[in-house]
C-alpha cells in the first residue's frame, strides 16, 4: 500500500514535470521536517487542505508529498496496531489452550475415579442412607433422614461437615405477649 501511494506520487511528479519514465530519487526528510511531520501527526491524524498547504509551504515540500507521507504514517500506526492486537490475542489464545487443557485432564482424573456420591450413615444404626430419603434444612444446612424413611424415635442426622447450632439463651427463647393496640 505504501508503495503503491510512492508511486502514485511520483507519477504525479513526473508528469507535472513533463519528464521521462524513469524513477526519481525517493524524497530523504530532514530531521527537522521528519520532527515537524510528526508532531502535525500527534495532533491530527488526518489534514484538512488548508493545513496540508500551510504544512507543505512551512517544510518546503508540495502538498502531495505531505498528503502522501500522512497516509504512509497512518498505514504504518494501524499495521503496528494490528501487530499489537494480534500479540495480545495470541497471548490470550495460549493462556485459554493451556487453561483448556488442564480442564480436560482434570475431567478425564474424575472419570477415572468414578466416585460415587457421598453417602451419608444413620448416626443410629451408622448404616448408609439413601439419597432419596434425606432433606436438608435451607436456614441451617442441616441434613436429615425424611421422616418416612426413618424411625419416629431417632433424633435428625447431625449436618454434614458443620457443628450443630447452639441453643438460644432462655432470655431470648421466650416470646413477650402480643401488644394490644386500640384502633
Amino acid at each position: 500500500m505504501r508503495g503503491e501511494r510512492e508511486a502514485e506520487a511520483e507519477e504525479e511528479e513526473e508528469e507535472e514535470e513533463g519528464g521521462s519514465h524513469h524513477r526519481p530519487k525517493k524524497l530523504r526528510l530532514s530531521k527537522e521536517q521528519s520532527r515537524l511531520l510528526e508532531e502535525s501527526f500527534r495532533q491530527n491524524h488526518t489534514l484538512n487542505p488548508k493545513q496540508k498547504e500551510a504544512l507543505a509551504a512551512k517544510l518546503k515540500l508540495r502538498p502531495r508529498q505531505v498528503e502522501v507521507w500522512f497516509q504512509n504514517r497512518r498505514a504504518r500506526t494501524k499495521l503496528k496496531q494490528t501487530e499489537m492486537e494480534c500479540e495480545y490475542l495470541k497471548r490470550c489464545f495460549g493462556s485459554l489452550t493451556e487453561e483448556n487443557r488442564r480442564l480436560q485432564r482434570e475431567v478425564e482424573e474424575l472419570r477415572a475415579l468414578r466416585v460415587a456420591p457421598p453417602t451419608v450413615l444413620s448416626p443410629h444404626s451408622r448404616r448408609p442412607l439413601p439419597a432419596s430419603s434425606l432433606t436438608m434444612c435451607p436456614r441451617c444446612e442441616r441434613v436429615t433422614a425424611s421422616p418416612s424413611a426413618a424411625p419416629a424415635q431417632q433424633p435428625p442426622a447431625p449436618p454434614l461437615g458443620r457443628p450443630p447450632p447452639r441453643p438460644l439463651p432462655r432470655s431470648s427463647a421466650r416470646a413477650s405477649p402480643p401488644r394490644r393496640v386500640k384502633l
